[in-house]
């Protein structure tokens, strides 16, 4: 590593479970960020402030006025363009270093199956089920650790999918795609701002944790957080036998 990037990254080389190593593994791997909204936002800037080499931006949307009450890397002067650029506009202004690809389209299936294989860590940070099934299908066809996390009111909630291990469950072995969910968005409901924040920063968290190999990830567990009775709550997850995709897709 560069002296300057020594400094710059100090603070996270002081941390002995991290050090030199873990800062350089950070440097060598690339993240795939679906969603640059109210989580994606949050969780590409602390990303990219840690020394994330390659970061992937997907989001098909524009920056709206009403967004900028939680979606804090978007500015007012930024309303009407694209997500995915006033996104790799704030990363750059954060770390110049990073390699930002930004794809202005929405996440199918064949983009996810181009994209997911050449990342080391998956953020779902979208919005509705369709979306997270087809993130959480690609990530157990390609066998690449998800990281997901969902925000809705005063309710958010966070957990890490890694089929790499044989025994842990993918998202729709706890979401079974199969079953009828109500979709709900925070343009009808609502969406505390910081709520996004935290939830976003824990997405960071676990993403940076499973990059730099230090400690132990969330995978096996769902994290929930009520943020109007600041309550957490951990609830342990498991693989389904039966569950039509980590069942037939795993290696």
């Amino acid at each position: 590593m560069r002296d300057d990037q020594l400094l710059r990254y100090s603070r996270h080389i002081l941390l002995e479970e991290w050090g030199v190593e873990g800062q350089e593994r950070v440097a060598q791997s690339h993240a795939l960020l679906v969603g640059a909204g109210g989580l994606g936002s949050p969780a590409a800037l602390y990303l990219a402030s840690a020394g994330v080499g390659h970061i992937t931006l997907v989001d098909h949307d524009q920056v709206d006025v009403t967004n900028l009450q939680r979606q804090i890397a978007h500015t007012q002067g930024r309303v009407g363009q694209l997500k995915v650029e006033s996104l790799k506009t704030a990363i750059a202004q954060i770390n110049p270093e990073v390699q930002v690809q930004t794809l202005a389209q929405k996440a199918d299936a064949n983009l996810l199956n181009q994209l997911v294989p050449t990342a080391d860590v998956v953020l779902d940070c979208t919005d509705n089920f369709e979306t997270r099934h087809a993130i959480n299908l690609a990530c157990v066809k390609h066998s690449k650790p998800l990281v997901s996390g969902s925000a809705l009111r005063l309710d958010g909630q966070v957990a890490v999918y890694d089929t790499r291990q044989s025994a842990a469950p993918c998202y729709a072995c706890v979401f079974p795609p199969t079953q009828q969910f109500e979709e709900t968005r925070c343009a009808t409901l609502g969406v505390l701002a910081p709520l996004v924040g935290v939830i976003g920063s824990l997405q960071a968290t676990e993403s940076l944790k499973l990059l730099s190999g230090m400690g132990a990830s969330l995978n096996g567990q769902l994290m929930l957080f009520n943020a109007q009775f600041m309550e957490w709550q951990t609830i342990q997850t498991r693989r389904q036998a039966d569950c039509p995709v980590c069942s037939t897709l795993r290696t």
